[in-house]
């Protein structure tokens, strides 16, 4: 199988040498000071905090070339129509690992129905600078599976085929029967945890504010309460159903926990908060059209 990863970000670049390094024919797509580094000195790699950087020589094109059996598309939601444009006429699957609350249809669209498979990257990282520094695995990392499915929810030769091949480098993929509706459970509860975050000026400073907190557990019932399918996995009820003194305090814990820290979850960035607003749209969308 010939893949093409399209984003060369932490998750992109982490997904790319797993796949590399499991002897797939797999090629990373960059851009500007990202594909001039990555030319340079391929992949930098280090584990949460270590100061041991590892450097993987994963290929690296700025545009598509050719054919691919499968791209995965591993960017910002707000950087999707840029993506839709420059692989419309591509042939292959292609798989968006990403948020996404809109649904298949302006993916299918776009570049044809046929064509299209959602999912989301359970890996979690950050940049810095040129170094990927990714989530030490734990217990808790183990157990967590990259979902992947198809837009009508069926278990198909081609979702099969493309959960084994994530799994043969390592990457702990499942195949998914409501991946739309877990993609939109998600963003029910990202969105309003990530502008509390950005607004507080990161995890920590929001751990010490239970009332935004509270706000912020408001905010995502809400949303939740405004989709137009049921949560997925059904864990998120719990959001609906546990006492709010008692979330505000697993969240406390889990915002001051290393989990937090290597998440992502801090990114402070311009780019942040656009794929945040996008995000927002795209429920605030699903809610009117129920």
């Amino acid at each position: 199988m010939k893949l093409l990863v399209y984003g060369a970000g932490n998750c992109g670049s982490l997904f790319a040498v797993r796949l590399h390094e499991a002897g797939h024919d797999v090629s990373l797509l960059a851009r500007g000071e990202r594909l001039t580094a990555l030319r340079q000195h391929g992949v930098l790699l280090a584990e949460g905090d270590s100061p041991t950087i590892r450097r993987v020589p994963v290929p690296v094109v700025e545009r598509p070339d050719g054919r691919y059996d499968l791209t995965a598309v591993v960017v910002r939601t707000h950087q999707v129509d840029a993506v839709l444009d420059s692989i419309a006429g591509l042939d292959g699957d292609v798989l968006f690992l990403l948020n996404w609350a809109a649904g298949p249809e302006p993916l299918g669209a776009a570049i044809g129905r046929e064509r299209v498979l959602l999912g989301f990257p359970t890996a979690a990282g950050t940049m810095d600078g040129d170094v990927v520094r990714y989530r030490p695995t734990t217990l808790m990392t183990r157990l967590v599976r990259m979902p992947i499915g198809e837009p009508d929810g069926r278990i198909t030769p081609r979702l099969q085929r493309i959960v084994q091949t994530f799994r043969s480098a390592g990457i702990n993929a499942k195949a998914e029967p409501h991946m739309d509706a877990w993609l939109k459970t998600h963003a029910a509860f990202a969105v309003p945890l990530g502008q509390a975050v950005y607004a507080a000026g990161g995890p920590e400073s929001l751990a010490g504010d239970p009332t935004v907190i509270r706000e912020m557990i408001r905010l995502m019932r809400q949303s939740l309460e405004a989709m137009p399918t049921r949560p997925v996995p059904r864990g998120f009820n719990a959001l609906r159903i546990l006492p709010e003194g008692v979330l505000v305090g697993l969240f406390r814990r889990f915002l001051r926990s290393p989990t937090a820290a290597h998440s992502g979850l801090g990114n402070a960035s311009p780019v942040e908060s656009a794929e945040l607003e996008r995000l927002a749209e795209q429920m605030r969308a699903c809610a009117r059209a129920r």
